[in-house]
């Protein structure tokens, strides 16, 4: 089994800065990408950005130049730093990772954590 736990959630004023976490543990034999998600109240769950082990990145528009997402692939960890933060950036961020399982079979398969709580007051 594969889990993922976020970290560094938490309740920032507007403009203010923020560093999320998220480490994958357990029967890991490679991860094909890591990435954040987000869910505000009411609405669908969205991609902010992703993460492949050689560098590539990828960010939804409205992130862009504000979100960094980076990664350390020794540590099966990724990271999400938010700048100049907005109320509409409120929602609950979710870390995803598409991981091949360690096992006599190859295949992917998409794990979820928990989620961790941003709230950005104006």
């Amino acid at each position: 089994q594969v889990q993922l736990v976020e970290s560094g959630g938490g309740l920032v004023q507007a403009g203010g800065s923020l560093r999320l976490s998220c480490v994958a543990s357990g029967s890991i034999f490679s991860i094909n990408r890591m990435g954040w998600y987000r869910q505000a109240p009411g609405k669908q769950r969205e991609l902010v950005a992703t993460f492949t082990p050689g560098g590539t990145t990828n960010y939804a528009d409205s992130v862009k130049g504000r979100f960094t997402i980076s990664g350390d692939n020794a540590k099966n960890t990724v990271y999400l730093e938010m700048n100049s933060l907005k109320p509409e950036d409120t929602a609950v961020y979710y870390c995803h990772a598409e991981v091949q399982p360690v096992g006599p079979i190859r295949y992917r398969a998409d794990y979820w954590g928990k989620g961790t709580q941003v709230t950005v007051s104006s």
